[in-house]
């Protein structure tokens, strides 16, 4: 594992590698705005992926890296994550663009301009909890490259049966993680345990990512 800082236009960010040996993609991963790149969605999948011949870069936003405790502005955190794109290219590899809530809404509105090989999109803020006319769905549908979906089954954010059905020349898949939190957190009487929960979610990650390939 290696870091290292990124000057941007809203200030410094930071990438944390966690390179595979004999590499064959990149996964980009932003966090979202209540946390860092320690979440346990994008812990568990910095730790399986490499394996699988992914290196997978955690990207810290400038205003975390700052040690401030609220985000930026949604045109700010796009500005970032550009500025940190051509950081996150290997020749010849194909770079899928990612994140967890907030993080996965700047790699859905950056996808196609960057030219990302496909979007992951873990616990994907549909609307805010309670909220659901204020549905961010176009951000999702619009983010012309294929998108697998991660979503918590209890997610008040969004759970799976409010997303809108897949369309356009990309249409998203979705994975269910049953019990699941925005956080990917599950109730101890839930019955998956919180390592069962996250193997579902490395599971699903792993396959999809192999179809980028190529």
């Amino acid at each position: 594992m290696t870091t290292e800082s990124v000057d941007t236009p809203a200030g410094e960010a930071r990438v944390t590698w966690h390179p595979a040996r004999s590499a064959r993609l990149v996964l980009a991963l932003g966090h979202g705005a209540g946390g860092g790149i320690e979440a346990r969605d994008l812990a568990a999948l910095a730790a399986a992926l490499p394996a699988r011949g992914v290196t997978v870069a955690l990207v810290e936003q400038p205003w975390r890296v700052a040690g401030k405790k609220v985000a930026a502005a949604p045109g700010t955190l796009d500005a970032g994550w550009r500025a940190v794109w051509p950081v996150l290219r290997r020749p010849g590899l194909p770079v899928v663009a990612g994140g967890r809530s907030a993080g996965a809404r700047v790699a859905c509105r950056t996808a196609v301009e960057l030219d990302a090989a496909g979007v992951l999109a873990l616990a994907f803020p549909l609307h805010p909890p309670g909220r659901p006319e204020k549905s961010r769905e176009a951000e999702l549908l619009g983010a012309g490259r294929p998108v697998l979906v991660v979503q918590g089954g209890r997610d008040p954010f969004g759970r799976p049966g409010e997303f809108p059905p897949p369309a356009g020349a990309h249409p998203y898949e979705l994975v269910e993680v049953a019990h699941a939190d925005h956080g990917f957190a599950v109730p101890k009487k839930a019955g998956p345990t919180q390592e069962e929960t996250l193997a579902v979610i490395t599971g699903a990650v792993g396959p999809w990512l192999d179809r980028r390939i190529g």
